[in-house]
């Protein structure tokens, strides 16, 4: 049988599967109701009785939090292509040099705009 048909089927009984559990579950599953008591506040047992003066996250972070995504699903591309060069040609590992190329220029970048440093200060 051809990989792509059995990889279809399979496809197919995943997303059917989680079709019916999920409308199962909106079928047979609880009905809650919004009441009044139960949209109140509620921390530790305790009635909130003053507000609370929360304050917006520095967009520094957002930056510090899209470097380690970068760099993580970096990390787990070098993995991926470590298994997959079994055969270990020229070509592989011409495009190894030139991806770790890139991941040492693009640290660079982050050491040389101090985008770490900011998130400190």
């Amino acid at each position: 049988m051809n990989p792509y048909v059995i990889f279809l089927l399979y496809l197919t009984t995943i997303v059917a599967f989680v079709g019916l559990v999920l409308g199962l579950n909106r079928l047979l599953g609880p009905k809650p109701v919004n009441n009044s008591i139960k949209l109140e506040p509620f921390e530790c047992g305790v009635m909130q009785n003053e507000t609370i003066n929360v304050k917006a996250v520095s967009i520094k972070y957002y930056g510090v939090a899209i470097l380690f995504i970068l760099f993580d699903l970096e990390t787990m591309f070098l993995f991926i292509w470590a298994l997959g060069a079994r055969p270990l040609t020229g070509f592989l590992l011409f495009t190894f040099f030139i991806f770790v190329f890139l991941l040492v220029l693009s640290l660079l970048y982050v050491f040389k705009a101090r985008l770490l440093e900011a998130v400190t200060e």
